[in-house]
Order: C-alpha cells, then structure tokens, then sequence
C-alpha cells in the first residue's frame, strides 16, 4: 500500500514550539506507524522525534506535509492534523 500523504496549516499561535511539537510527536509516536513531516519543500523528518519537529521552525500559518504508510494510516493523518490545526496556544491560556 502506497504511503499518503495530506498538507495541513499550522493553527497554533506560537506554530510547532515545545507543547505543541510534543503532542504532535507523541501521537505520531503512539500511532505505531511510521509518519514524516516536512515543511514547504524541506526534507521530511521523522513525525516522531519532537527535536526533529522542533527543529522544522515551523510557524503559525505555515503548511506542512505528513506522510504515513500503513493500514491506519488514513486515520492517523486524520488525528494528526487536527492536532495541527489547533491553536494549542490559546487552549493553555484559558
């Protein structure tokens, strides 16, 4: 089965910084399913690794691509980007 792939926007206010990227790698790491994200036309890294993610700069607004093969594959791209579109930000202030 070929790998899929989805673009999503980054929602949260600050973009992928400490929390976010830490929920974002902890569920890819939980899906038990290899995911890659990359941002723009940068090299994918391992959706997994929070440093990797970190690593990315990835700012509010900006578009990443996930990547992920395996048979849920459909369904964790699908938790996975809601993850991502989410202002986390703003769910800490509140």
């Amino acid at each position: 089965m070929p790998g899929i792939e989805r673009t999503v926007r980054i929602g949260s206010s600050h973009g992928l910084h400490a929390r976010p990227a830490k929920l974002f790698a902890q569920a890819a790491k939980e899906s038990g399913i290899p995911v890659t994200i990359a941002k723009g036309a940068g090299a994918p890294v391992n959706a997994a690794s929070i440093l990797g993610v970190i690593a990315l700069g990835v700012e509010k607004g900006d578009y990443v691509t996930l990547s992920a093969d395996g048979d849920a594959a459909e369904a964790v791209l699908d938790t996975l980007s809601e993850l991502l579109t989410t202002d986390h930000d703003t769910e800490a202030a509140s």
